[in-house]
């Protein structure tokens, strides 16, 4: 009950972060029903069915970090003096943002279900029902079950991974202490080493999933059940690479601004940006992973068709989305714990234009970095099926 009335008192901005999270769900949602449609329409292809579903976990994975970088952000879970008196400490609100983010993934779980009824024909009475009775399987009888077992799956990992991140988040640091942290050296963040193995694990799993194909390359990005699993495999490992390695190199970027006599806005911004390497450079990995899959996809059909289904752009749609929702999202939450040292510079009388010079450093750095990586992965990762 505490959870629906924090919800229905939120800043707009929140409420939108909220319904995103539980249009994501949906998606989601409907992606895996369509694969339990598939599978009760033909048991025969057994193979085929668990491959979709395999394929589903991936906009899942990305679902799920959106509704942590969004429970993250929420103020009501925020550690408050008035919140802790009447006993609202960091387990219960852990608990909290958990219920908070069940309910808005339920709610687009319940849509997606409702949408996948409609449109396989279950449901009567609205425009377009049964469109697309064919593609959803309609002609074989949905275990009622299953399908339910497969949508608590968004909700229950988005609430259990918001929960624990939330639990072991740090106690935010007095303005002393914050002021502190910006002059004392931050420890480098030490994945990167671990990161770049990974990666090229990932490029060489690719690599060798098209061996003994030559001159033909995967039929990606076509149907997700013609696609080979060891793609998902090699991109999965490419991506958590990526991820491991990203606040490694965000906190090389803070390096480099504050190399060669740096002045107060380059300080500044190099500070800042090894202070919140391990905040935005998972997310800023795993968006440079995802541009890097549709850029070696975009060079392996480019010319020729690019036989997309509805279902594979919807997939597609939702990593993106997500993944690009998660980054901005991490931002504002770095932007929100930065907010007391940024009042304490202006009150010591550093110019505004100061801080809007330093974040826009910061923001260039980070592109000139992720930008060329991104790209280099991409042609890593076509050129061995190009040949």
């Amino acid at each position: 009950m505490l959870a629906l009335r924090l919800t229905r008192g939120s800043h707009p901005l929140v409420l939108t972060r909220r319904l995103l999270v539980a249009a994501a769900s949906a998606g989601v949602g409907f992606l895996l029903l369509c694969t339990l449609g598939y599978a009760s329409a033909h048991p025969a292809h057994a193979s085929t069915s668990v491959l979709r579903l395999l394929w589903c976990a991936v906009p899942l994975a990305a679902t799920v970090q959106f509704a942590v970088a969004v429970a993250r952000t929420d103020p009501s879970t925020r550690p408050r003096p008035g919140l802790f008196a009447v006993g609202l400490g960091p387990v219960r609100l852990s608990v909290l943002a958990a219920v908070s983010t069940a309910v808005s993934t339920t709610l687009g779980s319940m849509v997606a279900l409702l949408f996948f009824l409609h449109l396989r024909g279950d449901l009567t009475g609205l425009p377009f029902d049964g469109g697309a009775a064919e593609l959803l399987g309609a002609q074989a009888p949905l275990p009622l079950a299953a399908a339910l077992m497969l949508l608590t799956l968004v909700p229950l990992a988005s609430a259990a991974a918001s929960g624990l991140a939330l639990r072991s988040r740090p106690v935010a640091p007095s303005e002393a202490q914050e002021a502190e942290e910006l002059l004392a050296p931050v420890p480098a963040p030490t994945g990167l080493p671990w990161g770049v193995a990974l990666t090229a694990a990932g490029l060489a799993v690719e690599a060798y999933a098209n061996r003994g194909s030559a001159g033909s390359p995967f039929p990606l990005p076509g149907r997700l059940d013609s696609t080979p699993a060891s793609v998902l495999v090699g991109w999965t490992l490419t991506a958590i690479g990526l991820a491991m390695a990203g606040p490694g190199l965000t906190h090389l970027c803070g390096r480099l601004l504050q190399a060669v006599r740096p002045g107060a806005v380059r300080l500044l911004a190099g500070r800042v940006l090894m202070d919140e390497a391990r905040r935005i450079g998972r997310p800023l990995g795993i968006v440079c992973a995802v541009l890097s899959g549709v850029i070696a996809g975009s060079v392996l059909y480019d010319g020729g068709p690019r036989p997309f289904g509805p279902l594979t752009t919807l997939g597609a749609v939702l990593v993106l989305g997500c993944t690009t929702a998660t980054l901005l999202t991490s931002a504002l939450e770095a932007k929100q714990s930065r907010t007391r040292t940024a009042e304490t510079l202006l009150r010591l009388g550093a110019p505004a234009s100061s801080l809007r010079g330093a974040a826009a450093l910061r923001a260039l750095v980070l592109l000139a970095v992720f930008a060329p990586l991104t790209w280099v992965i991409a042609e890593l990762a076509a050129l061995p099926l190009t040949g």
